[in-house]
């Protein structure tokens, strides 16, 4: 009996082209389950930890700014939108109405900054910063907080029941404390 007969069977029996199939299985099988290397874990490991954010939003034109703080104190929690798409609710932990500077040069060529005279002319333009909250999942590549990575620049809609505008992130502070 010879080891290959004329059909190309192995000793009479197995099929050269079954024993290759067998074998690409068995190392895939192998390849999957046995060896599966850092990117071929399907279960990964993600920690949260807490994070604020301020948001600084300029210009919002709006009648009355102290009704919307109010309704900022009475619903703490407003939805963001991130590049269009709605990525969920977080607490608003700060709002701060801030005043318009200048910076005006002085005769000895010193320079201050003083309070903007033409509010009275812009009475209903107003500039605020936010300070949010939530619970951040760390990545690589930075944090990601409600499925949106958040970084210094990233513009950030806030959405309530009687508000929606927009702002930008100046500034991302880890492990914040409550």
């Amino acid at each position: 009996m010879t080891i290959l007969d004329s059909k190309g069977r192995l000793f009479g029996k197995l099929s050269l082209i079954d024993l290759g199939a067998a074998l690409v299985i068995l190392l895939v099988i192998i390849g999957i389950f046995v060896i599966p290397g850092p990117s071929g874990s399907l279960a990964q490991v993600t920690t949260t930890q807490p994070i604020e954010v301020d948001v600084l939003v300029r210009g919002l034109s709006i009648r009355d700014p102290d009704i919307l703080l109010e309704t900022f104190e009475e619903t703490p929690q407003t939805n963001i939108i991130v590049r269009n798409q709605p990525s969920g609710s977080v607490e608003i932990k700060n709002v701060e109405l801030i005043d318009r500077q200048i910076i005006v040069t002085q005769p000895d060529g010193t320079v201050i900054t003083m309070p903007d005279p033409r509010t009275s002319a812009e009475l209903f333009s107003h500039d605020l910063l936010f300070t949010l909250t939530g619970q951040a999942e760390i990545t690589p590549n930075g944090p990601v907080l409600k499925k949106s990575q958040v970084k210094i620049g990233t513009s950030l809609e806030l959405d309530g029941n009687i508000y929606n505008f927009r702002g930008s992130i100046i500034d991302v502070r880890l492990d914040a404390e409550d």
